[in-house]
């Protein structure tokens, strides 16, 4: 059966995923001292950054309507959505209305909205698992959806980022917490929880350590690693993120590893050299 999988732009895509035809991002929009910025092929990271760092407001991000889900739901085959966690975003509610507006004209149509209850490189991961078992040809679309499901709930996340600002001003983490780490140099190591929530799961002295860190906790809690990804999202940092990648396969067999660099909405949490990790 033809299937189409549909991400928010959170969901960061390595280059020859972005020219499949099997895929569709839909933006997010991005706003800076009050300009608006689409976060779709158009997106320049370095100016977007720069501009962050200059400006003493916080970044926003807004989610995609529900029509701008549904302009691509008009696909002769299978859709699946996968969102940004609904616990950080609007986006899986806006998809969920587009869906339940389009069944309304369309009642045949099979249309799934995945909340990834992660991000970045987690989204990314959960797409390519779709893909997998699309093209093995012998699951249904209900056997998809169970098996993504599953997939999803199975996903760890974690990431570590040089600073909590925009954390700290978009309510994420408390002023207090922030401000001591920042006074510090104590780098959080942060991850998903089962909900889709951000919580923290260690701290380090220092960027180096704190992803060490990681890595070390990556190692404890990985379950079969012989037949999962290792997916790294790096914020233009990817000699960190190779730096993380040798760290883990040293460690860890992991059947493969996926390096990307953040789109925008990414970017904007996880600042400059933000390492994002999923698995």
């Amino acid at each position: 059966m033809p299937y189409k999988i549909i991400g928010d732009s959170c969901t960061d895509l390595p280059k020859e995923l972005r020219e499949d035809p099997h895929f569709a991002l839909v933006p997010l929009t991005l706003i800076v001292d009050g300009v608006s910025i689409t976060d779709d092929e158009t997106f320049d990271q370095a100016d977007f950054l720069r501009k962050v760092h200059a400006s003493p407001n916080c970044p926003k991000s807004a989610c995609p309507s529900p029509e701008d889900y549904m302009k691509h739901f008009d696909f002769d085959g299978d859709i699946y959505v996968v969102t940004l966690s609904s616990q950080l975003s609007g986006s899986y509610n806006s998809a969920e209305l587009a869906k339940k507006l389009y069944l309304e004209e369309h009642p045949d149509k099979k249309v799934e909205i995945i909340d990834s209850r992660s991000a970045s490189i987690g989204q990314t991961l959960i797409a390519l698992k779709i893909k997998e078992l699309a093209e093995a040809g012998h699951h249904s679309f209900e056997s998809i959806v169970e098996k993504v499901n599953a997939f999803r709930d199975g996903l760890k996340t974690k990431f570590v980022i040089e600073t909590l600002d925009t954390l700290r001003k978009n309510g994420r983490l408390s002023n207090l917490q922030a401000i001591i780490c920042s006074a510090l140099n104590i780098k959080p190591v942060m991850g998903a929880t089962p909900e889709g929530t951000i919580c923290k799961l260690d701290q380090s002295r220092g960027i180096g350590k704190a992803l060490l860190s990681m890595v070390k906790l990556i190692e404890e809690d990985v379950v079969r690693p012989q037949e999962k990804i290792i997916g790294i999202a790096h914020c233009n940092n990817l000699e960190r993120a190779m730096f993380v990648k040798d760290e883990i396969l040293k460690r860890v067999p992991f059947r493969d590893c996926l390096i990307v660099n953040t789109a925008g909405v990414a970017s904007l949490y996880a600042n400059e050299g933000g390492i994002i990790t999923a698995y």
